[in-house]
């Protein structure tokens, strides 16, 4: 699919002209006489300020010739020594040829995936461990205020969880006797399926660069409340925004968190074909 160019890509990068750095930690993982010797953009998704390693952003700066990042919160978590305008927002964009609203019903795809029908199905489709031993919640993901939350559902909802790294939360959902399904390896194509099973999506995040779910759900007119991070301002109707647990319990309970029509309406501006030329300008102009 082509939206815009001139713009080549290679998977070697010895023949780039600019390397694009799509995390930040993968300079780690890329030699250094690349790095000195090509244009280097990095993509940062967000900053926790309570993990945040001064030095190590000192040093990818000494050869990073441009900042890519999602949302303006990121920005104001950059260290002052960082030259503010090295640092480009542009926002992450949806696939509306994947994440499109079901021709099949919300009954029929749970039967496809045996997924109870007879109450509050809730979901979240990302990791919420800390690094790899698989109990540490990563706080920033918000895993344990998703667990306040749908604990405190009266009726027990049932929760809908993909991806990897859900130990923390299954965990929770066990010893709370919450009943779950868990998909860990789906394809794109069976969580696209899996969103329309969902009466409600749950964003929890302390910090998020997106997230992508918020494009997602907004695409598929899945129902969608989240905290007040990354892009979700930007692309959720205001009252899809959360201050706190109480918040998303008030909306829950009181069965008003559906908003998708509004949600909809505005993530178009967010679709791949509305940001694609805006990213090649950027990789041009770097």
């Amino acid at each position: 699919m082509t939206y815009g160019g001139p713009v080549h890509f290679t998977e070697n990068p010895a023949e780039a002209e600019t390397i694009w750095l799509l995390a930040n930690w993968i300079w780690r993982h890329t030699p250094l006489d690349l790095l000195t010797s090509k244009r280097v953009v990095t993509t940062i998704h967000h900053i926790d300020p309570n993990k945040i390693n001064k030095q190590d952003y000192l040093e990818r700066d000494k050869f990073t010739d441009a900042y890519h990042i999602p949302n303006e919160k990121t920005a104001k978590y950059f260290p002052k020594e960082i030259n503010k305008n090295k640092i480009k927002i542009i926002p992450y964009w949806g696939n509306d040829k994947l994440w499109t609203p079901s021709t099949f019903s919300k009954e029929f795809l749970c039967n496809k995936y045996s997924i109870p029908n007879n109450q509050l199905i809730v979901g979240s489709f990302q990791r919420d461990t800390e690094g790899f031993d698989l109990k540490t919640p990563k706080l920033s993901k918000g895993p344990d205020i998703f667990c306040e939350i749908v604990e405190k559902i009266k009726p027990k909802p049932h929760v809908v969880l993909c991806g990897w790294r859900r130990q923390y939360i299954i965990s929770r959902l066990e010893a709370a006797g919450i009943t779950y399904s868990y998909y860990e390896m789906a394809n794109l194509q069976k969580i696209s399926e899996l969103y329309n099973c969902l009466d409600l999506y749950l964003v929890t995040s302390r910090h998020e660069g997106g997230p992508q779910a918020l494009l997602e759900c907004s695409l598929k007119k899945t129902p969608i409340l989240s905290t007040n991070v990354g892009m979700a301002n930007e692309v959720l109707s205001k009252e899809c925004l959360m201050q706190g647990p109480e918040e998303f319990l008030d909306s829950i309970h009181s069965k008003t968190f559906d908003h998708s029509d509004e949600n909809h309406r505005r993530v178009q501006k967010f679709k791949i074909e509305n940001l694609f030329d805006q990213y090649m300008n950027f990789l041009k102009a770097t």
